[in-house]
């Protein structure tokens, strides 16, 4: 494993420590289950066309490599397809940047079709250019969709054409799957629980947290990318009402282009959700510039604006920090509205930050007044369950609420007290009658 140093006008903008990346190389590594026999910082001043790296360290390099029988060099960087080829004649063995280790990465995890066809696509998006005349003789030549395996394991005389066609045909499929989802979700606008995304790094907690408040058991471990899929799972907030939350697929600093472009579609659902909540890892050395590289995804997937407006943070895994860390955590903390500090493991915190989402979720919610028919119990079950009752008087044959409710809830209100109105569960309330006489004052 190589972590290439850059520096001077080639690294501006980096702000990582190479030490801390080249651990998390290292565990992404390790996250398919690879042997990492070595692994160094190579400071680079000057980026070589040919190689990346400098003459002396690709000689030291390849000496050490050939000690050690090394069958898979990393190289923690992008690399051009020149480079990468120049870099496997150099060192006699396949070379992968980082691009193609979170790609092969996904390649393992993907369990849905959907996820399944998107790294296909990311992975032959990625190949096109390095594919076809990479090697000039077949027992090196690379298969179709990985890149660690053995020689000649899939489709060896594959050529762009080829590659072409099954791109297109991968998109094909995915504007079907993505269609299916839009089904879904016109679905679940019919019975609008809103929508709680989990965004945050890769192995920041996310699952974990999922876990721990819907009781659910997606794998959640120590490890990069332990969990790809999205998951969702309805969730009781202490205001009663229900919302949809949604574990999606952890983020990473110089996630490839390619990726972030397939999984656009499994991504909808953040750009979709009501609420975003931005898990940290507050224990990580990194943790500010990790969150920056979570903003900076988000905003490539058009949800810029929740971005700006602030974020609800789950200020996470405070229990690997000590008692005077966690001190400064909660000092640190500027809006106890939107940062939270939490530990997924043990719980705490938790009821702290449902309470946060219901805030903000609130926070956008309409008042109304409502003078109901006393004996229209099925309009006045809805609101209770559906609503925040503020205050109720009873009188003989009316019923005064002051209710607060989400936008589309009071519009199906409004309709229901018309004349004719109807109302069902996907829609309200199944097959009851108008209201006689129930009249709304309005939101406020």
């Amino acid at each position: 494993m190589v972590h290439p140093d850059l520096r001077g006008a080639a690294g501006a903008g980096r702000t990582r420590d190479p030490a801390t990346r080249l651990d998390e190389a290292v565990g992404l590594a390790r996250a398919i289950h690879l042997d990492v026999v070595a692994a160094e910082i190579v400071p680079v001043s000057k980026p070589r066309p040919g190689t990346l790296l400098g003459g002396g360290a690709v000689e030291r390099l390849g000496t050490l490599i050939a000690d050690d029988e090394v069958g898979v060099a990393i190289v923690d960087n992008h690399l051009s397809p020149v480079q990468q080829r120049n870099l496997e004649r150099a060192w006699s063995c396949k070379v992968i940047d980082r691009t193609g280790l979170i790609l092969e990465i996904f390649g393992e995890r993907a369990r849905t079709r959907e996820g399944q066809l998107q790294v296909e696509l990311a992975h032959l998006s990625y190949q096109r250019s390095r594919l076809v005349r990479s090697w000039t003789h077949l027992e090196r030549q690379r298969g179709g969709l990985g890149f660690i395996g053995g020689p000649g394991e899939t489709q060896i005389e594959i050529d762009r054409r080829l590659i072409g066609e099954r791109i297109a045909h991968l998109r094909k499929q995915l504007d079907a799957v993505t269609r299916t989802r839009e089904l879904h979700r016109a679905a679940r606008r019919r019975v609008p629980y809103p929508i709680v995304a989990l965004v945050g790094y890769t192995n920041a907690g996310k699952s974990t947290l999922f876990n721990q408040a819907t009781a659910a058991d997606v794998l959640s471990q120590d490890m990069l990318f332990a969990t790809l899929d999205p998951t969702m799972r309805g969730l009781t907030l202490p205001s009663g009402r229900t919302v949809i939350l949604s574990d999606t697929v952890g983020f990473v600093s110089d996630l490839p282009h390619e990726l972030v472009a397939a999984f656009r579609a499994t991504l909808e659902e953040v750009m979709e959700a009501d609420v975003i909540v931005h898990v940290r890892d507050v224990s990580s050395p990194d943790a500010e510039a990790q969150k920056q590289d979570v903003e900076q995804v988000l905003r490539e997937l058009g949800v810029g604006e929740k971005v700006d407006a602030g974020l609800i943070e789950a200020l996470n895994k405070t229990d690997r920090l000590d008692a005077e860390a966690r001190a400064r955590v909660a000092a640190a903390v500027r809006d106890r509205t939107r940062q939270v500090p939490l530990s997924a493991v043990t719980g705490d915190g938790l009821d702290d930050l449902l309470r946060a989402i219901d805030r903000t979720l609130s926070a956008g919610r309409v008042a109304l007044d409502l003078d109901l028919d006393a004996a229209d119990g099925a309009t006045l079950a809805w609101i209770y369950r559906r609503g925040e009752v503020l205050d109720r008087h009873d009188a003989d044959a009316t019923v005064h609420v002051r209710v607060r409710l989400d936008p589309p809830d009071a519009e199906r209100l409004h309709r229901r007290l018309k004349p004719g109105g109807e109302l069902s569960e996907d829609d309200t309330l199944t097959g009851a009658a108008p209201v006689a006489g129930a009249t709304a004052h309005g939101p406020s």
